[in-house]
């Protein structure tokens, strides 16, 4: 292992799942233990197992009420159980209850949740079904529950905040079949102030030889018909580029009285009025495969999901295999009274693992100048895939203060991605750059990177590449999840940033590996190329859903600003629907540490209002979300250092938003506001640029244009 990673103690998990109850020790060595004590001894087994199941699997702090466990928890708890939030507001629940399978003292195991006593999720199914085993969970009976609680605090290489502080309360839950092999399966739960999340976990036991696992059927029965904006996805093998759909739940199982079924990726945003905004989403998925949803009530009346697990592509009727102990991905559930309090929640971030690299001084965020989205634009107005004109970009990135220029698709020998193509030398731009204060990141096709990374990672070290863009995934399955954290590995002992595309969702590996920058995973800039996909609509509902599993790689800064009626689609010089400002808000409101310049230089050059995009960081120490709705409108700040940033976008709707400073500190600030201009509903490029001096309390009055937005830096008049 290299030094510049740190080891995570998979043998300890290991062992920790496997050992015997000490009663069983005593008794194969011929101690008598009486029926009572045999009791005792498992409940502090339980407890010692559960303690250091936290250490190995997570590596954080854990407070265990352990006189209070031994109190509360039985060697049969046949009642329900329940978890609370620290605030109280969200609680939930586990039971047994009557099912088609479950006998005797057995019953199916279910959750259900509530937020303010009101119920957000109804009894709700958990089971896995085992390869030529009956279903797990079907009829169990609940053993031993052990509750604790403890807190995430920890620092963020790159993130939407710099440093987190999460309290939660735990919960361990042990079940064991009431009949049959009596296999045992675990669910350990968390109750944060602003979501619930659970994972089951099986231990070793000689009933189960060998993992094995067909599907997980983890349900989720919404207590109303809530309104969804929902990302359905054709198939398992998709980039997770397209459209949040606004419907509500019933409309995923019956079209025109007739039985459908959808494929819905993660993250699903829900609305249930009255009640709750909820976020369904994943955490820590290594070593699993990607969860999806389906609605298979079949009817009309059918409000309600039921999980998918992405299949192996070695044998498509599995989705995991492997030796126990496992664990699944983390099933989150986000819940506010607000949609922008989902974007503001570290929760996936506190369900990962922790940072696995030793030494993170050389990840550094930033912006990168970027050739293809213009068509490769040289300074004559041609395009031109060449090392001259890609020094050109360089040239470009030193002059803006950019940290990074990205080379995309085109440089290496077909799929050969350590050799030239020949067009473009690689090491001599990288050589270029460096004498200019530049670093180089390169563009990569996974299934060269899959074949060739131990071959090509120390390479690209030698030449001095910061690092890599690796495009065309389009898996999350059991093997292609691991393929994310092997390249996250290798790239680190090579120092190597990495930026996913054509990829899955985001799920929190860039806590464990903060050299992990950004993903892509959503419908981005580069469809203005070709067509109309990429609108303001689509922009003003991303921040809701795709942007609150973590960091969102759009592309921004296009400056050929057009109205709906107006745009083209074209691959070289493309238009952009919507203003220009909007476009300098999104370097704000979607968040993410390496961030493109995508338009080509000449497109900037004598814009003043570029100004913003020179000066606007990709780092963040913290955010609010000030007001919004999906679809409709979202005002997002940002503090760096001692600035805050601004940016407010609308769909094709103009609007006046009313802004409370009250996220300011005290103090007077200097407000350097580019807001559209008066006909940018017209005329998109059009921007007005003002400075104001404002203090916390105040409120400013923002004019949005059709498609519009608004960009705001906040300067301490004093410096301070």
């Amino acid at each position: 292992m290299s030094p510049n990673l740190v080891s995570v103690g998979e043998s300890t998990e290991r062992r920790v799942l496997q050992t015997q109850p000490l009663f069983s020790v005593l008794q194969s060595l011929g101690v008598p233990v009486r029926k009572e004590s045999q009791c005792v001894l498992s409940r502090l087994h339980f407890l010692e197992r559960l303690y250091l199941m936290h250490w190995c699997f997570r590596s954080r702090s854990l407070v265990l009420a352990g006189l209070v466990v031994l109190a509360q928890t039985t060697s049969a708890q046949s009642g329900p159980v329940s978890l609370s939030s620290p605030d109280q507001r969200l609680t939930i629940g586990f039971a047994t209850v009557a099912g088609k399978e479950s006998s005797g003292t057995g019953g199916k195991l279910v959750y259900s949740i509530t937020f303010r006593g009101k119920p957000l999720l109804d009894e709700s199914a958990l089971a896995l079904e085992l390869d030529e085993q009956p279903a797990l969970g079907s009829n169990v009976q609940i053993i031993e529950s052990a509750p604790g609680k403890g807190s995430d605090d920890y620092t963020l290489v790159a993130g939407k905040v710099s440093d987190v502080h999460d309290q939660y309360n735990s919960l361990l839950l042990r079940t064991v079949e009431t009949g049959g092999a009596k296999r045992s399966l675990l669910i350990e739960a968390r109750a944060y102030n602003d979501g619930i999340a659970f994972r089951y976990v099986l231990p070793a036991q000689d009933a189960i030889k060998a993992l094995r696992l067909k599907q997980e059927d983890t349900e989720f029965r919404i207590s109303t018909d809530a309104t969804t904006w929902a990302l359905e996805l054709p198939n398992y093998r998709s980039s997770y580029e397209s459209e949040y759909v606004k419907l509500p739940v019933t409309a995923f199982s019956n079209q025109g009285g007739v039985s459908s079924s959808f494929l819905i990726g993660m993250p699903l945003l829900m609305h249930s009025p009255g009640t709750a905004w909820m976020t369904l989403t994943e955490a820590d998925l290594e070593g699993n495969p990607g969860m999806y949803v389906t609605n298979p009530s079949g009817n009309w009346a059918g409000h309600w999901f039921v999980s998918k697990l992405s299949p192996r592509l070695d044998d498509p009727t599995l989705a995991i295999t492997g030796s126990l102990p496992h664990h699944t991905a983390w099933r989150v559930l986000l819940v506010a009274d607000e949609p922008g309090k989902l974007m503001e929640s570290t929760m996936i971030s506190d369900l990962n693992s922790a940072n696995r690299i030793q030494d993170t001084s050389w990840i550094h965020p930033g912006k990168a100048s970027w050739n293809w989205w213009a068509g490769d634009i040289g300074p004559d107005g041609k395009p031109a895939y060449t090392t001259k004109n890609m020094e050109y970009y360089v040239n470009f990135a030193a002059q803006s203060g950019f940290p990074y220029m990205l080379l995309d698709a085109g440089w290496a020998d077909g799929r050969d991605i350590t050799k030239l193509r020949g067009n473009v030398d690689v090491p001599e731009l990288v050589r270029y750059a460096a004498a200019k204060h530049v670093k180089v990141w390169i563009w990569l096709y996974s299934t060269s990177v899959m074949e060739q990374m131990k071959e090509a990672f120390p390479l690209y070290e030698k030449w001095g590449v910061a690092g890599v863009k690796i495009d065309f995934i389009n898996r999350d399955d059991q093997d292609g999840i691991k393929f994310y954290y092997d390249v996250a590995r290798e790239a680190a002992e090579h120092h190597l940033m990495v930026d996913f595309h054509g990829a899955s969702k985001p799920w929190g590996i860039e806590r464990t590996f903060p050299n992990v920058l950004s993903y892509e995973a959503v419908l981005g800039a580069e469809n203005s190329k070709v067509a109309r996909r990429d609108s303001p609509v689509d922009r003003s509902v991303f921040p809701f859903t795709r942007m609150v599993a973590g960091p969102l790689d759009y592309t921004p800064g296009g400056f050929n600003n057009v109205t709906e009626d107006e745009f083209v689609g074209r691959d070289t010089s493309p238009m952009i629907m919507g203003t220009r400002a909007q476009q300098l808000a999104l370097y704000v409101v979607f968040q993410t540490p390496f961030q493109m310049v995508s338009d080509s230089p000449q497109a900037y050059s004598h814009q003043p209002e570029f100004q913003f995009i020179h000066d606007v960081p990709t780092q963040w120490d913290s955010m609010h979300v000030l007001n919004g709705e999906p679809g409709e409108f979202v005002t997002i700040a940002r503090s760096h250092g001692k600035e805050w940033y601004l940016g407010s976008i609308t769909n094709w709707t103009p609007r006046e938003l009313h802004v409370p400073l009250d996220f300011l500190d005290a103090g007077r600030y200097i407000a350097q506001v580019y807001q559209d201009g008066a006909d940018a509903g017209t005329h998109p490029k059009h921007v007005t640029i003002n400075r104001l001096v404002v203090h916390k309390g105040e409120r400013l009055t923002l004019h949005l244009a059709s498609g519009g937005g608004c960009a705001i830096r906040f300067i301490p008049e004093n410096g301070k």
